[in-house]
């Protein structure tokens, strides 16, 4: 069973801001999916690569493409794990995720974020990757991922490639990461 979120959000001075139910995607959200990403970013790049992953067996997994919803339904942010490997060893990619702008800064991209963790956990995956923001992924327990002896593909700044095991017990794999082909890595 894949946990349902309810996430209330409060800013610091305790102003009441929506609370975001979280939810893996639908058919019914993918032109949602792809509208807060096109909202999201500069191009195209990142809707078309969920489109790209969505279409991939090999990456994609059921359950772990998260959507945050206000309490109308509307979807309002987004996170997706796919398929990767570390040493020919399975792991997660976080990415892309994504809020509108209107939306940013409200808790809808931490509680999709959050949700995917979870689900990932609750199926009984393990290491999770992000290439993102060094400020913002550690709040969700992301260290460097050269901590654990893994490396990028390509160059990437030591602060902003990041990973986290779900289950401190268990080993993690290091290596070069290998994303799905739709990354071009």
């Amino acid at each position: 069973m894949i946990p349902h979120h309810d996430t209330p959000n409060a800013t610091e001075n305790r102003t009441a801001m929506p609370t975001w139910t979280t939810r893996p995607q639908t058919t019914a959200d993918i032109p949602a999916i792809r509208d807060i990403l096109l909202a999201a970013f500069p191009t195209a790049l990142e809707a078309d690569l969920v489109d790209a992953l969505r279409a991939d067996p090999k990456a994609w997994i059921d359950g772990l493409s998260m959507v945050a919803t206000a309490p109308d339904g509307t979807p309002a942010g987004y996170a997706l794990l796919t398929r990767c490997h570390v040493d020919g060893r399975p792991a997660l990619a976080l990415g892309p995720c994504a809020v509108p702008p209107q939306v940013q800064r409200t808790g809808a991209g931490s509680a999709a974020i959050r949700a995917a963790l979870d689900a990932a956990r609750a199926i009984g995956e393990n290491l999770i990757l992000v290439l993102g923001h060094a400020g913002y992924y550690p709040r969700f327990g992301f260290t460097p991922a050269s901590r654990f002896g893994i490396q990028a593909p390509f160059e990437a700044p030591d602060e902003a490639m990041m990973a986290m095991a779900l289950d401190g017990t268990r080993p993690v794999p290091t290596g070069i990461i290998q994303y799905p082909a739709a990354f071009g890595v």
